[in-house]
């Protein structure tokens, strides 16, 4: 295998890394960085800055009739899915937030079957279930608060977030 094959596939590998590792931190930031209870708060400042470096990014602006659609979009984003992602993170464990995060390549599998009647692989679904039970092995600890609210949150914004 050449140089530069090898080098390709380790780019590949930290790019795919990254942004678990990113979506991670998340909980890190809102527990230990963030003030408490203000999940709008917290997703504004979470996706704000994205937003206006995207707009900056592109070097022009919406046009006139693309605006409504644009703020509607991100009202709904900050105020429901960013949202649900810090109410989650404020009132969940963060190996208990790992875990049923890890159950959606279930529930897109799921989905897929029900809505296209595309019936996942067999590797695919055991994969997914060996990896909940490990993730569930290592991170959920005896004394986890199983919060309703939390969990409700993070259910409600399921499969809609990345990775």
């Amino acid at each position: 295998m050449s140089a530069r094959l090898m080098a390709s596939r380790w780019s590949d590998v930290l790019l795919t890394a990254l942004a678990p590792a990113i979506w991670g931190s998340t909980y890190i930031v809102t527990t230990q960085l963030l003030p408490p209870d203000r999940p709008f708060t917290a997703a504004l400042l979470r996706v704000l800055p994205a937003g206006l470096l995207l707009i900056l990014a592109s070097r022009h602006l919406p046009r006139r009739g693309d605006w409504g659609r644009l703020l509607t979009l991100s009202a709904l984003n900050i105020g429901v899915f960013q949202a649900l992602l810090f109410v989650a993170a404020y009132r969940l464990p963060g190996g208990l937030a790992a875990v049923l995060g890890a159950i959606q390549p279930l529930l897109v599998m799921g989905l897929a079957w029900g809505l296209d009647g595309r019936r996942p692989a067999r590797v695919a679904a055991w994969a997914s279930v060996a990896g909940v039970a490990g993730m569930a092995a290592l991170l959920l600890s005896p004394g986890a608060v199983w919060d309703g609210v939390g969990m409700l949150a993070a259910r409600r914004r399921w499969p809609a977030a990345p990775i």
